[in-house]
């Protein structure tokens, strides 16, 4: 067959292999389709080149044996603990950090780590108090703490850190038995900041109490850090180690306990007819409420002065949290997660109930159901959820928010705040209290994927849930701010600005790219099970995750990552140039052509490259060139090269008579009738993504182009893409579905674009409503709740 010869259609183009040479992390010459190389960790025996666990891995342990009494007089907590550590690292220790995390409201033993502050034209009490210099009783009193033999030992705190000093050096394979006593003052959350505390109900009152970082527990001891000794500020969250927990409650005699773990005496602590139905709702198709609303409103008004022990049981947690009040609220259900039995509990007061009695303990059933397809099967016996007014995760129980109004109605917007809360501070049982990322050094490996899989629990709950966690086109707000205003996702915990979107929303929206737009649903999610299997009850790091989504899938993502978690680079793609060809037969063409084809041309990119004599004189300025010489050498090319050409962007010259040379009558018939198409996209963002290009026919009809976002890799500035199409093109437009998170959609199209409804348009404002920054309402209240901690 001959070959088609097609006319000269516009004007000189970069070289195919031209490339973007810029900084990145880790390189001060590498290319976006570079590997990570050197950023990432060496791999080891610990953590393998392809993201799973080592041969030699390992990581320590500690269990814990707790009595603890809360006074709810005088708002303490008193507690005494057995802890005992194993060292199965390969380093011999000669000391142990332990966390006291209720320093953080102590005004003398907090981090003290602060932020720049205003004053405004008008401000509060509470305002002016907190510049106030006075001491508070806040923090943990150690009163005692010894080895197995009661023997004292030396320890040092400093800030919300304490270090124990041990007698004899800690070796591998051994362990090591600290006793503790302590106690607190119990801060009112509410006023305090915090993520435990109480809550004070002034109406009939009563406290509800969420009893979170009360004991003093180890820090992570790791292969790739050693101590995760940070400071704790109230912002970063916590590195923890596994371990089986035995805890006993003692608290007033109507208190309800929800607690992580099982409980090991409800017939010790319930009457006959709460153990009744509890024993009934082990096997109930419905929610069964073990504690009623008439119940827990009798003894919201004759409060007992009687205490009881509750004791629970958790094996292989990182971490343990309870709540008690006497306005609980109780309700059971199981749930059958892939053939095991879970019982899924909601603990609520009655200023909750017209919400939480009908949706809490069934969103609770819905999440771990839904994570455990997408991660691994829920290991756990219980999850809960308990209203507290604010959100914050724990294994096996989580603090939300969702109250009525008084009426017990509840608008739209409450209602599916309160439930994508519960989802994601449910899911946290996955990340991280399974997989066990270090919160205090990246949040958005909690967050970040949480708040992916939350999206997608929220999509399997209602088609119309109206959530914003996954699609890119809500992130674009954030990553068109200032670059002053940007940081990369790859950021610590204490040092992000905007909490919200680069913990929560943009890491999420990543992963929903990858496998929306980049992987396809299938490589990725089989990809993330196998991350989740991998690093379930380990401790992943984020090279572990790049490496295993990788390894598992054959995708090369080392340029996804490092734009879109190292880099604060945007995606903006336009459209430079549409450039049209109609393939007509005949003689060799006609090098003059009389007749022209009209087609809108963006203008092109002139003085592409430097002069060259420029650079030359810079060495030698007595170096005289030919073409300075002779000025009739300076042809088109000279002329085009140094921007000097003028250049017509409106008009292009198609040959009259023919653009194709001879062809047979077979090729003529085949051809006659196509249309062929040059589109050129330049990339203004500076992130590479897929094109995704829409064309819409003259008959109405439309189809979709997908390209992988390799098509940059020899030229990340401009690429060109043609197109031999059956009918004839009307329009053209970039990313159609808003599926790459493309800032500027303003040049995303050529040709007739129809203009949207005003109706269509209250559609896309009613979409994007509170969205201006990418950040959810529920992570507006999580942030507020971290500055105010912080």
């Amino acid at each position: 067959m001959r070959r088609l010869l097609f006319a000269c259609l516009g004007f000189l183009a970069l070289p195919a292999f031209s490339q973007n040479i810029q900084n990145n992390p880790g390189s001060n010459h590498a290319n976006k389709f570079e590997q990570l190389g050197t950023i990432l960790p060496t791999p080891n025996e610990y953590r393998t080149a392809s993201g799973a666990p080592g041969p030699k891995y390992w990581q320590q342990r500690a269990d814990y044996d707790i009595k603890v009494e809360l006074d709810e007089a005088n708002l303490r907590l008193t507690g005494s603990e057995i802890v005992t550590y194993y060292n199965n690292s390969p380093d011999v220790l000669t000391y142990l950090w332990l966390q006291l995390d209720e320093n953080e409201h102590s005004s003398e033993r907090n981090a003290d780590y602060q932020d720049a502050s205003t004053m405004g034209a008008q401000t509060s009490d509470l305002f002016i108090k907190r510049y106030e210099n006075e001491k508070n009783d806040f923090g943990v009193n150690i009163t005692k703490l010894t080895d197995a033999l009661n023997k004292p030992l030396k320890y040092v705190v400093n800030k919300t850190m304490m270090r124990v000093d041990l007698p004899t050096p800690l070796k591998p394979g051994q362990k090591y038995v600290l006793k503790i006593d302590w106690n607190y003052r119990i801060s009112d959350r509410m006023k305090e900041g915090g993520r435990g505390g109480y809550e004070f109900f002034p109406e009939d009152g009563n406290h509800l109490f969420t009893i979170s970082q009360w004991f003093p527990r180890l820090c992570v001891y790791s292969d790739f850090q050693g101590w995760q000794n940070h400071q704790f500020t109230g912002r970063g969250e916590f590195a923890l180690v596994f371990g089986n927990y035995k805890v006993q409650m003692t608290v007033p005699a109507d208190h309800v306990v929800g607690s992580t773990g099982e409980c090991l005496n409800y017939p010790a602590v319930l009457n006959a007819a709460q153990l009744a139905r509890w024993q009934k709702a082990q096997s109930a198709k419905d929610v069964v409420e073990i504690v009623t609303l008439d119940e827990a409103k009798a003894k919201e008004k004759n409060k007992s002065k009687a205490k009881k022990t509750w004791i629970f049981k958790a094996d292989n947690v990182r971490d343990f949290a309870w709540t008690s009040s006497r306005k609980f609220v109780w309700d059971a259900m199981p749930a059958n997660v892939e053939g095991k039995k879970v019982m899924c509990m909601s603990f609520y007061g009655k200023e909750a109930y017209g919400l939480y009695r009908p949706y809490s303990t069934k969103a609770v059933a819905h999440t771990i159901k839904t994570y455990s397809k997408f991660t691994i099967p829920y290991p756990y016996p219980v999850a809960q959820s308990v209203e507290a007014s604010n959100g914050m995760e724990y294994p096996m129980i989580c603090f939300n928010y969702g109250r009525t109004a008084p009426d017990g109605t509840y608008s739209e917007s409450t209602k599916y705040g309160m439930l994508g809360v519960i989802i994601h501070e449910v899911g946290h049982n996955f990340f991280p209290m399974i997989i066990n990322s270090d919160e205090r050094q990246w949040s958005w490996m909690d967050e970040g994927l949480n708040t992916f899989v939350e999206y997608l629990t929220e999509e399997l709950w209602d088609n119309k849930f109206p959530s914003r966690r996954g699609p890119a086109a809500y992130i674009t707000d954030y990553m068109k701010l200032p670059k002053d205003q940007l940081e990369p996702i790859m950021t610590n915990s204490e040092n992000i600005i905007g909490f919200g979107p680069n913990a929560y929303s943009k890491p999420a929206t990543g992963l929903n790219i990858l496998r929306e737009t980049i992987m396809g649903r299938e490589l990725f999610d089989y990809a993330f099970k196998e991350y989740a299997r991998r690093w379930a009850f380990k401790h992943p790091t984020p090279a572990d995750l790049f490496r295993t989504l990788e390894d598992a899938s054959a995708e090369d993502l080392d340029w996804f990552w490092r734009g879109w978690f190292y880099s604060t680079d945007v995606t903006d793609m336009a459209i430079d140039t549409v450039r049209y060809l109609r393939p007509e037969f005949g003689e060799p063409m006609n090098r003059n052509p009389s007749g022209v084809t009209t087609t809108k041309l963006a203008k092109p990119q002139v003085n592409a490259f430097e002069d060259i004599s420029k650079v030359r004189n810079r060495e030698d300025k007595n170096v005289v060139f030919e073409v300075d010489r002779d000025t009739t050498l300076r042809d088109f090319y000279w002329r085009y090269a140094r921007g000097l050409e003028p250049v017509d962007t409106t008009t292009y010259t198609i040959p009259a008579a023919s653009n194709i040379e001879k062809a047979d009558a077979e090729i003529q018939q085949k051809y006659a009738n196509k249309h062929i198409y040059e589109v050129a996209v330049s990339n203004k963002g500076g992130l590479v993504m897929p094109i995704i290009v829409e064309f819409t026919y003259a008959d109405g009809t439309k189809d979709i182009d997908r390209i992988p976002a390799q098509i940059w890799r020899k030229n990340e500035n401009k690429v060109t893409k043609v197109y031999l199409k059956d009918k004839e093109v009307k329009s053209i437009k970039l990313d159609p579905m808003r599926e790459t998170a493309d800032i500027n959609e303003s040049n995303n199209t050529w040709g007739t674009i129809a203009e949207p409804s005003k109706f269509q348009l209250y559609k896309m404002k009613q979409g994007a409503r509170g969205q201006s920054t990418g950040i959810t309402p529920m992570q507006k209240a999580k942030e507020k709740k971290d500055k105010k901690a912080f």
